[in-house]
């Protein structure tokens, strides 16, 4: 077979980051809309909340009817999350920063703009179809390779800085806040606030292992080059050491990292334009002890 030349390649990776771009792009506008139809037809008219920054923002807008002064949801989401997001750019991808971001501004358009009726008239199943449907909205984000902002941009940061989680802080955080929200609107409100956003994290979680950390054994003949491209595109460490094939009797590299869930397919996807025959194993990883997020050299 003809091998491709420089340009060939040069052109087909650059139709298939366009390809990704587009896929991604078209993940958001999906998560931000059903996100806005989950809000309007289904949270709003159970008289609930749902977690997160989106949430704190459903309270500062009831607080606000509540004492007589228009507060935008919206501009709270918006309020809340940009300025988070230019601080955690630092420590993540930037792609993924600016298409969470988008994420953000799509779901405050959608709901300044659409107007859904509400789907029941029964408050249980508002608390169903909501949850799930929200839960849904983040997965579509999160495999398109994005997010639904707001505590993913902090999370995702702090896994990638310590290699740590920090969803226990923000169950604590939505915990107090569903507290301040039962305290004004009543106690069944809370209640059912809690149900919600437990059956989205459940969806999550079914459907995507958010920021989870893998490891990835990596066979290859080119290791050197594998390596170089590795460390140019990620912040995380990586080893090699020399071996031979079993079968083949050649010389081989095998490779170690760790890595979070989602930058997997990224991952492999650079590895495999490096060395189209390479042996990628990934496993899950337990637990993690040391410097996960490589630190430039001085």
């Amino acid at each position: 077979m003809k091998e491709k030349t420089w340009r060939e390649r040069a052109i087909s990776l650059t139709q298939n980051r366009t390809a990704r771009l587009f896929g991604t792009a078209g993940a958001v506008f999906l998560s931000a809309l059903l996100q806005s139809f989950a809000i309007q037809a289904l949270v709003r008219p159970a008289g609930i909340i749902s977690g997160g920054f989106t949430g704190f923002a459903m309270l500062a807008e009831r607080a606000g009817e509540l004492v007589g002064v228009p507060i935008s949801m919206q501009a709270v989401m918006l309020i809340l999350n940009i300025p988070v997001a230019l601080f955690c750019a630092r420590g993540i991808s930037l792609r993924f920063t600016i298409f969470s971001l988008l994420h953000v501004m799509l779901s405050s358009f959608f709901l300044q703009v659409c107007h859904f009726a509400p789907l029941f008239d029964d408050q249980v199943l508002n608390v169903i179809f909501g949850g799930v449907l929200l839960g849904a909205s983040v997965v579509i984000a999160l495999k398109g390779n994005a997010s639904t902002g707001g505590t993913d941009f902090i999370a995702l940061y702090v896994s990638n800085r310590t290699g740590k989680s920090i969803w226990t802080w923000v169950f604590m955080g939505n915990a107090v806040m569903y507290c301040v929200y039962g305290a004004l609107f009543g106690w069944m409100a809370a209640g059912y606030s809690i149900v919600i956003q437990y059956i989205s994290t459940r969806m999550i979680s079914s459907f995507h292992h958010r920021y989870d950390l893998v490891t990835m054994q990596i066979t290859t003949k080119l290791g050197p080059e594998v390596v170089e491209a590795y460390v140019s595109h990620f912040k995380h460490g990586i080893s090699c050491v020399e071996a031979t094939g079993g079968y083949s009797k050649e010389k081989m590299y095998l490779l170690n990292t760790v890595v979070s869930a989602y930058e997997t397919s990224d991952v492999i996807r650079l590895i495999r334009q490096v060395d189209n025959r390479v042996i990628i194993n990934v496993m899950q990883t337990e637990r993690f002890i040391g410097s996960f997020y490589r630190k430039p050299m001085e």
